[in-house]
């Protein structure tokens, strides 16, 4: 008898940057092909520039989550993996993206995440170690290798293309294969028995 394969797990895409004309664009549109090209299906990319999330200021109460948040909540809970692409700003990474993972809690429960992480010579890596300890706060499964730029206005030509195309290519497969595999075992997990935290 053979068994069907599993379906690709449902992947969403966190671009962290609202800067206009930055390199967040580019090397989230680089990892979405890449990711594509892997098997991941209907990816869904959540780009923070163009979903105006208000600040979180304590306990929601009355009417409930303001309707962006709740939109917001329901992509989230969907997913059933996480790549987060991240910027390093000042040491560290960018206010909106902690705005955006603080507004949930369960949604992000039992399920992986990986970083594509750019920046200056640090490529991003300061950045992505403090989101780590974000996310284990959530109880989400922290992918351990990861994908980065340094001197990321080096590494890509004027048409988008990185110029080492083998080098991040490689360190992408690597991490989207244990990201698969972590997303197809806690799927299955939470299936058989609901997360509780």
């Amino acid at each position: 008898m053979t068994v069907a394969p599993a379906p690709p797990p449902r992947l969403a895409l966190l671009v962290g940057s609202t800067r206009s004309g930055g390199a967040g664009s580019t090397v989230a549109q680089w990892f979405l092909a890449r990711a594509e090209a892997y098997g991941f299906g209907d990816v869904d990319v959540i780009d923070l520039a163009a979903v105006e999330l208000p600040v979180v200021a304590g306990a929601v109460t009355g009417e409930g989550p303001p309707r962006v948040v709740a939109d917001l909540a329901r992509r989230v809970d969907a997913a059933e993996a996480f790549v987060v692409v991240t910027p390093e700003y000042n040491h560290s990474f960018p206010a909106p993206l902690k705005n955006a993972i603080d507004w949930f809690r369960q949604e992000w429960y039992a399920k992986p995440v990986s970083f594509v992480s750019y920046g200056g010579i640090s490529g991003g890596l300061r950045a992505v170690e403090q989101l780590r300890l974000v996310f284990g706060e959530l109880h989400t499964v922290p992918i351990r290798d990861s994908v980065s730029f340094h001197r990321v206005q080096e590494q890509f030509d004027e048409g988008g293309a990185p110029k080492d195309p083998v080098g991040c290519g490689t360190a992408a497969k690597a991490m989207l294969d244990q990201l698969s595999w972590w997303a197809q075992s806690l799927t299955e997990a939470r299936t058989k028995r609901p997360y509780t935290a």
